[in-house]
């Protein structure tokens, strides 16, 4: 099986989906069903999948009609935090088995407070608090205030999910961040080994953007380019992983009992037909990596993709003349970038809004 494969290249599987029915159905899209045949070591979640889930099925409607009376956004947290808790269980043994690698649960914090640092630590404690399990995973936005908020949920000895990276400048102030909240964890003396990371660095949206502004300038150089930004980026960002990890800093942090944040390769679903379904999967393959991924990229994958090895490490050269290409003819990559933070915080807070103004009708009727 490919999946097979993947895992024993060092890329983990996590799903990017999470829903009451995938938790307690016994069909083949079940979430348990996943974990015990598709290879699922972990699920990632964020504003959207809840939107989809509690207002595209009407699965959640007794359990909100069981909480009038209670303010909407407490309905809300109670909601996505019975469903994190209940997937936290079925990867418990996942969890124990890899110690503590894998088996992990995202949950992100409130998107209004992306750029309320204070706001974030306190929300990240909370849910720690309210899902109460190890195997959790906060999620945090790489803005420049959930920076400072990464270091300290971190110190505090929660583990974190670094949600919207997009630009390897970003990423590479993401790694600082979490090496400067184990130092501060180590500082007080504390254990650092329980504590795991991931930087969710995102694909397919870099694609879509910048595909977008080659088909304007529409000569033979930008259309030679078409379908080749997203994975060089990541390509590239994760030789800054490798880099980092020759780091003094990161040796004396490893030398104390730290794991290294491992690269995530997040929005791996392709938007481009004209693209093959598995390309932000098979293309982005090395060891100590995890790439979540939406069920219908899951299944493509089981369905047909093609396992070539690893695939990020050799092509370091041709990654770097792509992204310098790019440049050559005008587009700047960090200019794309920073449009899509924005447009991915602003995205996550409308999918927050509209499940919030969901369920309050619910809880009206």
């Amino acid at each position: 099986m490919i999946l097979s494969q993947i895992a024993g290249a060092g890329t983990s599987i996590w799903l990017d989906d999470l829903s009451r029915a995938s938790l307690t159905g016994n069909s083949a899209q079940s979430l348990a069903k996943r974990i015990a045949e598709s290879g699922v070591v972990g699920v990632t979640t964020n504003p959207a999948i809840f939107h989809a889930a509690i207002t595209g099925s009407g699965d959640y409607k007794e359990a909100i009609s069981q909480m009038r009376g209670a303010g909407v956004d407490e309905v809300v947290r109670t909601l996505t935090t019975d469903d994190v808790r209940n997937a936290c269980d079925l990867f418990s043994p996942i969890f124990h088995s890899s110690n503590g690698v894998d088996g992990r649960v995202s949950i992100e914090v409130d998107p209004r407070l992306a750029n309320n640092t204070n706001g974030t630590v306190t929300d990240g404690l909370k849910l720690w608090k309210l899902v109460d399990r190890p195997n959790l995973m906060i999620k945090v936005p790489a803005t420049d205030a959930g920076l400072p908020a990464i270091s300290e949920l971190i110190a505090a000895g929660i583990s974190v999910n670094v949600t919207l990276i997009f630009s390897r400048k970003r990423y590479a102030e993401v790694i600082a961040a979490f090496m400067t909240g184990l130092e501060m964890r180590k500082a007080m003396s504390a254990d650092l080994s329980k504590i795991h990371s991931v930087a969710s660095f995102f694909v397919s949206r870099i694609d879509s953007s910048i595909d977008a502004r080659l088909k304007e300038i529409a000569t033979p150089a930008a259309s030679a380019l078409l379908g080749k930004a997203a994975i060089a980026n990541a390509q590239l960002a994760y030789q800054l992983y490798e880099n980092t990890q020759l780091s003094p800093r990161w040796r004396a942090l490893s030398e104390a009992g730290a794991n290294m944040q491992r690269p995530l390769w997040a929005s791996t679903g392709v938007k481009d037909p004209a693209y093959s379904d598995t390309r932000y999967v098979i293309e982005l393959i090395a060891k100590n990596v995890v790439n979540t991924m939406p069920p219908k990229t899951l299944d493509a994958v089981i369905d047909h993709g093609k396992f070539v090895g690893d695939t990020i490490t050799p092509n370091y050269q041709s990654a770097k003349a792509t992204l310098q290409a790019l440049a050559e003819i005008g587009i700047s990559l960090d200019e794309v970038t920073d449009l899509l933070e924005d447009d991915g915080i602003n995205k996550f807070i409308g999918s927050w809004l509209a499940l919030l103004d969901d369920v309050e009708k619910v809880l009206a009727q």
